[in-house]
């Protein structure tokens, strides 16, 4: 099986034909469970999911970088990265490349941050960047 990348966002499209598009969580969750971990290549990860965070975005964090969690209601990409954490340590394998390509800055910090932390603890390379996607809306 040629490996796979998977693109986490709820409302662009990847220009380039080739991705698997996830539009939240659950279903994020699910194509990966599917496919499984190891015979992934890349994950793009959004952060901002659904109408409460998009509403965070504009309220708080694009005018005063505050990111308050406790006004979401749907999972985020932070989420999906913490969710990929836990299936790389309990399956006991390696996460594929992973990219962040959300307009939210704090957010984007915090995905890069989370996944980052966890390749230095495992002693590999800390590569989660932020990175741009050409796409369409």
């Amino acid at each position: 099986m040629e490996k796979v990348r998977i693109y986490l966002d709820d409302v662009r499209t990847p220009i380039e034909e080739d991705w698997i598009i996830c539009r939240d969580y659950e279903e994020f969750v699910n194509k990966i469970t599917e496919i499984g971990l190891d015979n992934i290549y890349m994950i793009s990860l959004d952060h901002d999911l659904g109408e409460t965070a998009i509403r965070e975005y504009f309220k708080n964090v694009k005018t005063n970088y505050v990111l308050n969690y406790d006004n979401i209601h749907e999972k985020t990409g932070y989420d999906c990265a913490k969710w990929l954490v836990s299936e790389s340590m309990d399956k006991n394998i390696d996460l594929p490349i992973v990219t962040v390509h959300s307009a939210n800055p704090v957010g984007s910090a915090n995905m890069m941050g989370y996944i980052n932390n966890y390749l230095k603890n495992k002693r590999l390379p800390q590569n989660c960047e932020r990175v741009k996607i050409p796409h369409t809306v």
